[in-house]
């Protein structure tokens, strides 16, 4: 988190993290390029780039949309997801090369507008005749504003459910790009390998996120136990939670992380303010509890981040009675301090 929207300092994590992916992402480039080259000596330098580029991407891609999913099932996914943005403006960068190199190649030496080229273009005769490029730029321009609303000034600004909501569109891109991709295959490849990686490729990324899906189904049933008659609904025993650590419960058809902490029971809403994040599945730090996805914080008792951040979620009115937890279901706004029930430590 930073205040004022300053640069963030690149910690030892993210210093290797960004290492390791241009690392990557240039290997992989050198090595496709140079193979291609070497086995292939009719193969023109720049079709090879623009396959090299376009390639990368489509791989990054996948791998950034298999993060979010990876990242519910298994809490070891979540460095990932710390730094996904740095993935998806480096998987921007490629495809907004490969998309120029495409325009210039094909495009940019013909009497045609080359943007006007683009989706004229592809409209022949053949398995491949489909225009395979409009789609690929349409993705691009998806792409271009995920990119550019990146940084958390835009969060800040659009609010979360809309900047949230934008961002959702990576999978409009995505289903434009495999067609994108598939088309642009028929064009020139006879060889049913690209396909079928492609094919197993979307098939890993919608297994995760149904995997991910039917795990989160469990995750919202709400609480079975029926309401006391002052509207208060048991959701746990003080021992079914570790100490400075939460719980998720369902009240209402709301997530609520139920924490305990100090002797004390508090009870504030289960999605951070940032992102959506399972707030519940956090670890409680220096007085906080912290989101598992991006390290906001917020106080249990107000449901507030500390100063500077002025981050609020909803809190719920919540007793102890026998060790058995009560909470009740109904929010109050937005940084409203509760009194902690007192339980056993």
């Amino acid at each position: 988190m930073s205040a004022g929207y300053k640069a963030v300092t690149w910690n030892r994590f993210k210093k290797r993290y960004d290492l390791l992916l241009a690392l990557g992402v240039a290997g992989f480039l050198v090595v496709f390029s140079a193979v291609t080259l070497a086995t292939n000596g009719a193969a023109n330098p720049v079709q090879v780039l623009i396959r090299a580029f376009g390639l990368a991407a489509i791989l990054l891609l996948h791998f950034i949309l298999a993060i979010g999913p990876l990242a519910r099932l298994d809490p070891r996914f979540l460095p990932l997801l710390y730094n996904r943005r740095h993935l998806g403006v480096t998987m921007f960068l490629l495809a907004l090369i490969h998309g120029g190199l495409s325009v210039f190649w094909y495009h940019a030496f013909g009497s045609t507008n080359p943007f006007v080229s683009v989706f004229l273009s592809d409209w022949g005769e053949g398995p491949g005749a489909f225009p395979f490029q409009a789609f690929g730029f349409l993705a691009l321009l998806i792409l271009f504003v995920m990119a550019a609303t990146s940084h958390d000034f835009w969060l800040a600004n659009l609010t979360a459910p809309v900047w949230k909501t934008l961002h959702m569109s990576v999978y409009l891109a995505y289903a434009l790009l495999v067609v994108h991709v598939a088309f642009g295959v028929l064009q020139s490849e006879t060889n049913p390998l690209y396909l079928a990686l492609l094919a197993a490729g979307f098939a890993a990324v919608a297994a995760l996120h149904l995997l991910a899906g039917f795990r989160e189904v469990a995750a919202d049933r709400p609480t079975a136990a029926a309401p006391e008659a002052d509207g208060f609904v048991k959701v746990a025993r003080v021992s079914d939670i570790e100490p400075d650590r939460a719980i998720p419960v369902t009240l209402g058809g709301e997530r609520v992380a139920v924490v305990r902490y100090g002797g004390k029971i508090s009870a504030i809403s289960g999605v951070c303010q940032h992102q959506n994040g399972p707030l519940a599945e956090g670890k409680f730090v220096h007085g906080c509890l912290t989101c598992p996805w991006h390290g906001y914080q917020y106080k249990p008792d107000t449901g507030a981040s500390p100063p500077p951040f002025t981050e609020t979620v909803p809190t719920f009115d919540v007793r102890v009675v026998g060790g058995d937890i009560y909470v009740h279901p109904e929010p109050n706004p937005a940084g409203t301090r509760v009194e902690p029930a007192c339980c056993e430590n």
